[in-house]
């Protein structure tokens, strides 16, 4: 008898993740027998959790914070790109238990812009990059490959601005933080991968002032889905593209790997995981 497949998301903690209406609305949807499920796993407990699921039936996870370079770390087979970027979401389990990881935020992040901002080109101008954690180092990445001249980057801590520069190339440029407004210059791509503005955390309140009209503009915030960031950019004409497009896209190929189907990103799967 076939197994039911099972997939989930790993954090600490994870309560507050959108993952399971997302992927429990395409199973349904397609009517397709198998089930995601959140699980909290302290750090330490990692390894022999993801070493004991392919045991019970499950087929592959998602990781999110705080595991995303150690599941990399404990990988048997590590994709490409995931090793760029130096982290891991998308965990598949072969049929000997092994661990294949991949990361797949890059791909939801082009993906979003392009649905949300027909005619965006990569390739149109400089990138300002605002923060520079595991998203931006996808966000990075990802702009990079797709033809990028130049990311600037300014983060509160300095040093962590510096590491991408260090393992991305000269095409990325590094600003002090208490100049931060200077990056937005010239711009024709704006993202802040950083938590500012996100429900709770601290406001966004950098300065916009050399911000083109001409630029897109996004938020890897989705909690409020219309961030202080996105409003004051849009007031001064510029295209925006809220965070949730991200989340939802970059979980396309890890469905698609665990049940066999290639699901789509629609309006109705938005406000499903809207009302999580």
């Amino acid at each position: 008898m076939t197994r039911i497949p099972l997939a989930g998301v790993i954090g600490h903690p994870i309560n507050h993740s959108r993952s399971p209406a997302l992927h429990g609305h395409w199973l349904k949807t397609y009517g397709i027998r198998g089930h995601y499920i959140p699980m909290d796993v302290a750090e330490g407990d990692l390894e022999p959790v993801l070493r004991t699921l392919p045991k019970a039936g499950f087929v592959g996870c998602n990781i999110t914070i705080p595991h995303k370079e150690t599941a990399l770390a404990l990988a048997d087979v590590v994709s490409d790109r995931a090793a760029r970027i130096g982290a891991a979401n998308t965990l598949v389990f072969d049929e000997t238990g092994r661990i294949h990881a991949d990361n797949t935020d890059g791909i939801g992040f082009l993906a979003n812009l392009i649905e949300g901002a027909p005619g965006w080109q990569a390739d149109s101008g400089p990138a300002a990059v605002i923060g520079a954690g595991g998203a931006a180092r996808a966000i990075v990445v990802a702009l990079l490959d797709a033809g990028c001249p130049e990311i600037r980057i300014a983060n509160r801590t300095r040093a962590r601005a510096e590491a991408l520069r260090t393992a991305f190339g000269p095409r990325v440029v590094v600003e002090d933080w208490d100049k931060v407004g200077q990056i937005f210059d010239g711009a024709a791509t704006v993202v802040n991968t950083s938590s500012l503005g996100m429900a709770g955390k601290a406001t966004f309140d950098l300065p916009l002032d050399a911000l083109s009209a001409s630029a897109v503009v996004t938020d890897c915030v989705y909690t409020p889905l219309r961030t202080d960031f996105l409003d004051a950019a849009a007031a001064r004409g510029c295209v925006t593209v809220d965070g949730l497009g991200m989340l939802l896209h970059q979980a396309v190929p890890g469905f698609e790997r665990w049940f066999g189907h290639r699901p789509e990103v629609t309006p109705e799967l938005r406000v499903v995981v809207l009302a999580a």
